[in-house]
């Protein structure tokens, strides 16, 4: 594809570059990055996540155009911000200095500014008590899992394991199973038993939930997934062979998912700049649309053209899976970022705004979940030289899904690494340009 076009119209290009050239020329724009395996490496324990300190840093070159859209929290023992405190190693100047992560947790129910004043804009107490009492839940299903079979796991082992496995955060509380895969993994019938349990759980805690009251509180986030069904149910991708398929099992609150997130990161976006709310001061997830037409006219029809920005969407989960149907093949498209990629995609079609996906490969983490993306050297003879360099020929999707609607304008191979360092450089040339 030509490095003439803009990357919004390119297709799994290596031109980082041009998007330095975007980052850092183009005052009006809107970075919104997911977190694990985008600026820091996928690990089988969320305990020993570690994210670089300079990357931090160089965030605040783009304060006010750089907010985060996670699945995972900002709080807690597993959260984001003991991580982001750990890099330091001195939470009050993490908090004097606002080097927080500002942005969406818990798939858009959890708001946090620089400075780490977090919020749940739109949750009941209710809601909250429900889902505090789910990780003893998760817990006891696990011990009663291992009490009918200890599949050669010694009672400390699996005490260890189960405690790994549980993640007791405040609104999305999560089954966790990549140490289970890593335990299991030449044993795959024990893990994909597990699986099932978890999601047996899962649906039996969304019917508590309905008896309780709670009709339309909560839903199960897989990642990753298949997509979602007729219903809109996400649908749990099985483990096969060595790929463990849906790894974690999160319980989380209906309209936290990532697509609304970006609205609501919008709107607070033009309140910035603006200092007014398109869709008023107290907008949260819980009460937007969930489709995706839906999503994209709400947008259109509330907020200034003249104000959007360029967007630059960047995530490492979206799937492409062939299902047989008799002679032809179904595919399942998914991924925790495929949605709110799209979202981003779509408006910038929009709006005419140039819109970028940025995909990062995490598949060289310690979750082994994730297809590589496919590089070849070629011979570049441009300009009467002859130079040796890569392309990539195959993205993270199914090869055979050619009509899938999502395009990964630039991609970054090299993963986290090499994401984050281009980051930084960016950041220091925008600092000198918007000082």
């Amino acid at each position: 594809m030509s490095n003439n076009l803009p990357l919004s119209q390119r297709s799994l290009s290596l031109d980082h570059q041009q998007l330095i050239r975007v980052l850092t020329e183009k005052q009006n724009i809107l970075i919104i990055q997911d977190l694990d395996g985008v600026c820091m490496g996928l690990v089988k324990d969320p305990l020993t996540r570690a994210i670089d300190r300079q990357y931090l840093e160089a965030t605040k070159s783009f304060d006010r155009h750089f907010f985060v859209l996670t699945n995972g929290e900002h709080i807690g023992r597993r959260g984001v911000n003991r991580i982001v405190e750990k890099a330091f190693a001195d939470e009050d100047l993490v908090k004097q200095e606002g080097l927080y992560l500002p942005g969406l947790a818990g798939g858009g129910v959890q708001w946090q500014d620089r400075y780490g004043n977090v919020y749940h804009p739109g949750v009941s107490e209710l809601e909250l008590a429900f889902l505090e009492a789910v990780p003893k839940r998760i817990e006891a299903t696990l011990i009663d899992f291992f009490q009918q079979d200890d599949y050669g796991l010694n009672r400390h082992q699996i005490e260890k394991y189960i405690q790994a496995t549980v993640l007791e955060n405040k609104v999305t509380p999560t089954a966790n199973l990549n140490v289970f895969h890593d335990v299991f993994h030449d044993r795959a019938e024990i893990y994909l038993q597990l699986q099932q349990t978890m999601e047996q759980l899962m649906n039996k805690l969304l019917q508590e939930a309905h008896e309780k009251g709670l009709d339309n509180s909560f839903f199960v986030h897989y990642a990753p997934n298949l997509g979602r069904d007729n219903k809109g149910k996400e649908i749990m991708q099985p483990a096969q062979g060595k790929d463990s398929g849906t790894t974690d099992l999160q319980f989380m609150l209906r309209g936290a998912i990532k697509e609304v997130g970006v609205l609501v990161i919008l709107n607070h976006y033009y309140y910035l700049h603006t200092g007014n709310y398109p869709l008023g001061k107290n907008f949260n997830a819980r009460q937007a649309p969930h489709n995706h037409q839906e999503l994209l006219a709400l947008v259109t029809e509330k907020f200034d053209p003249k104000i959007i920005p360029q967007i630059i969407g960047v995530g490492d989960t979206v799937t492409s899976k062939a299902e047989e149907n008799g002679d032809s093949l179904i595919f399942r498209r998914g991924g925790s970022d495929r949605g709110f990629l799209e979202l981003v995609q779509d408006l910038g079609r929009e709006f005419n705004t140039e819109n970028i996906v940025v995909y990062i490969d995490s598949s060289d983490g310690e979750v082994k979940n994730r297809k590589p993306l496919k590089l070849e050297k070629f011979t570049d003879n441009n300009n009467g030289s002859s130079r040796e360099k890569l392309r990539v020929i195959e993205g993270p999707g199914d090869s055979r899904d050619t009509s899938d609607p999502l395009t990964l304008n630039v991609v970054f191979p090299g993963g986290h690494q090499q994401y984050t360092q281009l980051f930084k450089k960016a950041a220091l040339t925008r600092s000198l340009n918007y000082q």
